[in-house]
């Protein structure tokens, strides 16, 4: 009898393994050096993790009289691992639409924002959602980013602002980790604005001692899993004592240290986040060299948003210091109705003109460094064997072309793979 195997993807003209030999995580020396296998196939077993991954030649002696569930050719055509991203406010209702012009008459996030408008705006009409309603949207926002290549993505709550949206919003998050075909990090932000009505103080307090033991109850019985913690570090919001005792008591509840820090003044909380041990500390654009240089030493990754800093017109985050300094650097979306971007390949040519990375730095700050500030790289991020089978499949003979065609993922992305499972195949692939 012949070995029953999952999926083979073969003759592809390249596999971009990305890293090698178990690496969680790549920094600057190690990024121009991406791992491509030229003329290659790989294996997804049938329990989706990856089996084997080589030259087509390789594959085809160790597979020699094996049948597959499924084959694609992908002849003329690259392999990539699935690209994660690292920073994503995906459930809300009420779009903002009307901000963009304000926005671009001149008016800051703040500016909105202490108007009622922005996060507020956001609350409002997410506390009045139903569970339904809010888990339609989400699946709706998920599925665009898969089939732009999207197969593990962060997702935030923090549109409630109160323990009965927070959860519900968590809920929603959990239904989606459940259902749907993409790879989900939960993150509890219950800390992204100080409610109408309440002291910072205030907030902190209900924050530590009503909705974090409230939500670790309803975790423990199995109403959803939180994997991070998050808190908006910022003037007029949460300064850096308030936001030390939330994450502090986050991290006592095991949960991994994620959060918005040094985004629209400099707050220092980059330090406080390498002295916390935080996985990950997102924006950045105003980051001090100290807290680069803190951050480089604790490990902790730098999640860097193009979009934010392009919508609201501020200083593009530095970057080339933080490669430079050692600092492992991620890439997200910052998908929200502030930022309404859900392609990870536009983010990342964004990276490379906007914040001058290089293609491959880009690259792998968007799969196996977005994967490790999600507490994922051992299972994500990477092609190689042992690991979830997440493939996206371009139809171009040079991994490059999915980030030098702004806007071009929609033509060239042919097949997502999920768990070694077609997530998504795309009929109309024009390629290169």
């Amino acid at each position: 009898m012949s070995r029953q195997c999952g999926l083979l993807v073969k003759n592809a003209a390249q596999i971009v393994v990305v890293c090698e030999s178990g690496a969680q995580y790549m920094t600057k020396g190690d990024m121009q050096n991406i791992a491509v296998i030229p003329r290659g196939s790989i294996v997804i077993g049938r329990d989706g993790l990856i089996e084997a991954v080589g030259p087509t030649a390789f594959i085809q002696s160790e597979y020699r009289g094996a049948s597959f569930d499924q084959e694609i050719d992908a002849c003329g055509m690259c392999v990539l691992p699935g690209l994660v991203d690292a920073h994503t406010h995906p459930v809300w209702a009420g779009d903002r639409v009307h901000e963009f012009a304000m926005k671009l008459a001149g008016a800051s996030y703040m500016e909105i924002h202490n108007a009622g408008g922005g996060i507020h705006f956001t609350v409002e009409h997410t506390r009045k959602a139903s569970e339904e309603e809010l888990f339609d949207g989400l699946k709706r926002r998920l599925l665009c980013m898969v089939r732009a290549g999207t197969t593990l993505a962060e997702c935030k709550s923090g549109y409630g602002l109160n323990l009965e949206t927070e959860a519900k919003m968590l809920r929603v998050i959990e239904r989606a980790r459940r259902e749907l075909n993409v790879s989900i990090s939960s993150t509890y932000c219950g800390a992204h604005s100080v409610p109408r009505g309440k002291t910072v103080g205030e907030t902190v307090d209900e924050i530590i001692k009503v909705q974090l033991p409230k939500l670790k109850e309803m975790a423990a019985n199995g109403e959803f899993h939180i994997d991070n913690i998050d808190v908006f570090c910022e003037k007029g919001v949460f300064d850096l004592d308030s936001t030390r005792a939330i994450l502090q008591a986050g991290k006592e509840m095991k949960l991994q240290i994620n959060f918005h820090g040094d985004e629209l003044h400099p707050m220092h909380a980059a330090e406080l986040g390498a002295e916390l041990g935080a996985l990950a500390i997102s924006h950045l654009e105003e980051v001090s060299d100290a807290g680069i240089a803190a951050m480089a030493t604790a490990k902790s990754s730098a999640v860097l948003l193009p979009t934010t800093a392009y919508i609201l017109r501020l200083k593009t985050p530095r970057a080339r210091d933080m490669l430079d300094a050692g600092v492992i650097v991620a890439l997200g979306s910052d998908f929200n109705p502030n930022a309404y971007c859900f392609s990870m390949p536009m983010i990342m040519h964004m990276a490379c003109v906007n914040m001058k990375m290089t293609m491959a730095e880009s690259l792998a700050a968007a799969t196996i460094n977005a994967a490790y500030a999600l507490g994922k790289s051992q299972s994500h991020g990477s092609l190689e064997v042992g690991k979830q089978g997440d493939v996206l499949i371009i139809n171009a003979p040079r991994w490059e072309h999915l980030i030098y065609q702004f806007g071009g993922h929609r033509e060239l992305i042919k097949y997502v793979i999920t768990k070694g499972k077609i997530a998504y195949e795309n009929e109309s692939c024009l390629g290169f």
